[in-house]
This record gives C-alpha cells, sequence and structure tokens, in this order.
C-alpha cells in the first residue's frame, strides 16, 4: 500500500457545544493552519438579527440559513485560492453543519438539496479529514448566540450531523472523549497517519537535562563519628 496523499483540509463537524471550535484552535496551532471559523456567528452580526427572534422568525431563519451555507461555501473557496500547492490549506470548525439546524428549524432544506452546489461540496468535503465531535452534557454552556444548549435539542442535530456524513458518505473519525488531552493526542494520530507534521515541536517545559533536585543533607559522616566515639569509649 502507498503513502497517503495529505489531505488539503480539515473538518470538525458535530452540533453545538461539542467543543469544535476549542479543538480547531489548537490544530490551527499546532500545525500552523489558517482557520475557518464562527461562519455563523458572523452572518448573524451582519443581519443585526438576535438569536431569539430566529427562533419565532421563519423568514428570517431561511435567510439566515441560506447565507451560512453559501459563506461557508465561499471562505473554504477563497482558502482554498490562496493556499500554497502542496500545502494544508485550512482548518474549519464546520462544514455542513448548519444544514442539520436548517432542517430543525427552516423550511429551505429541499432547496439546498436540489442546489447542485451540495453533492459538489460534500464531495470536496471527503478530500479533507473530517472529525466527527460527540456531545457531552459537561460542555453545556449559553452563550446567547448557540441554537440552544438543551440536552435533548443537541442530540437532535448531533443525529442529523450524523445522517448527513451517512447519507452522503463522508469518512469520519468519531471523537468521543471529553478530556482536551485525549482529543488532541487523536488528532496528532490521525493526520501523522495522513502525513501530516506539527509545524513546530511540542513546548519544552523543564530546563535541558532537566530540574536540579537539591539532596537532603548527608548523615553519614556524624552516623560513622558516633560510632567510633562508642568504640573508643
Amino acid at each position: 500500500m502507498g503513502a497517503m496523499n495529505p489531505p488539503t483540509r480539515i473538518y470538525l463537524v458535530g452540533a453545538h457545544a461539542t467543543g469544535k471550535t476549542t479543538l480547531a484552535r489548537w490544530i490551527r496551532d499546532r500545525y500552523a493552519l489558517p482557520m475557518i471559523s464562527e461562519v455563523a456567528r458572523g452572518v448573524l452580526a451582519e443581519m443585526e438579527a438576535q438569536l431569539e427572534s430566529l427562533r419565532t422568525n421563519l423568514d428570517l431563519v431561511n435567510e439566515y440559513q441560506a447565507q451560512v451555507f453559501e459563506r461557508q461555501l465561499e471562505m473554504e473557496k477563497r482558502a482554498l485560492q490562496d493556499a500554497t500547492p502542496g500545502k494544508m490549506a485550512f482548518v474549519s470548525d464546520r462544514a455542513f453543519c448548519n444544514l442539520a439546524y436548517a432542517a430543525h428549524h427552516s423550511t429551505i432544506l429541499s432547496q439546498v438539496m436540489e442546489d447542485p452546489r451540495l453533492a459538489e461540496y460534500m464531495n470536496s468535503v471527503k478530500e479533507g479529514v473530517v472529525f466527527y465531535l460527540r456531545p457531552h452534557r459537561d460542555l453545556l454552556i449559553e452563550d446567547g448566540v448557540r441554537a440552544g444548549v438543551d440536552w435533548e435539542e443537541v442530540v437532535r442535530i448531533d443525529g442529523m450531523v450524523k445522517l448527513m456524513l451517512e447519507l452522503f458518505a463522508i469518512p469520519y473519525v468519531p471523537v468521543d472523549c471529553l478530556p482536551m488531552q485525549e482529543r488532541t493526542r487523536l488528532v496528532e494520530s490521525v493526520l501523522g497517519l495522513a502525513g501530516l507534521k506539527p509545524a513546530r515541536e511540542p513546548k519544552r517545559y523543564f530546563s535541558s537535562p532537566g530540574l536540579a533536585i537539591p539532596s537532603a543533607p548527608s548523615t553519614n559522616g556524624h552516623a560513622r563519628k558516633a560510632r567510633s566515639e562508642t568504640v573508643s569509649n
């Protein structure tokens, strides 16, 4: 078997509140990659919309989800154009994830499925490494922008993301562990097998060859002197 061709991009997909952005930032720094991040937040800010209005105004949520989908395509296309040939193009903290929300909150999913750009995009995602982050209750944090941190809501979105992965036969690496240490070890192993090496060596926290450990004062001399005095007496 020949060596794998290094992937051109890295995606982290899953429901909200699963740690995608945190892990994507670590990958960005470890491998010195451009990062596509928080597309949905940017669109929401540009629309000057509040999260509550997206939950009640169907026309607004349709517009929002359509713009998020198109913005993701635009950002990825731009990153690929700017990338150095033969080098990793980017890491993104999402891919098609907003379609899971579109299915759950909007009425535009049928239009998206009919859009020829969707199949083209899903095929392009297959050219990357996809990490699928699974939900954990400990990660549920309300920040005013997420679609909701209710556990049942997160699980529903998680299921929709997995449906999209399976529906379009996108290979993925499930990330079920919670500790950041274990997540980064998994990512390093997978990317290493894919031929991607870190841009820099891990930071050393101890000076070479190591910290000097002071030893306790020796009592051997005092013990020998005491024994000698006992014998002479």
